[in-house]
């Protein structure tokens, strides 16, 4: 899926927050992100995988936290 076909379905899905953040990681305003690696960022799993990755080519470094906030390594 390339980044035109993943900012057309978080738009149809409403999910600004998540554009919000491919943008700052287009601006380069955006440098790293934590996230639960349970959770993810999103609930849909494929559309998590695909928004990731593209963060990722953005040039933001993904940091996975356990629940107590512990880091581990990320991808």
């Amino acid at each position: 899926m390339d980044k035109q076909q993943i900012l057309d379905i978080l738009r149809q899905r409403d999910m600004t927050e998540v554009i919000e953040l491919i943008e700052d990681a287009e601006a380069g305003e955006l440098e790293e992100l934590e996230l639960v690696e349970q959770l993810g960022l999103l609930a849909d799993e494929e559309l998590n995988r695909e928004v990731l990755g593209l963060l990722q080519q953005l040039g933001v470094t993904i940091t996975y936290v356990t629940d107590d906030g512990e880091e581990v390594e990320g991808e």
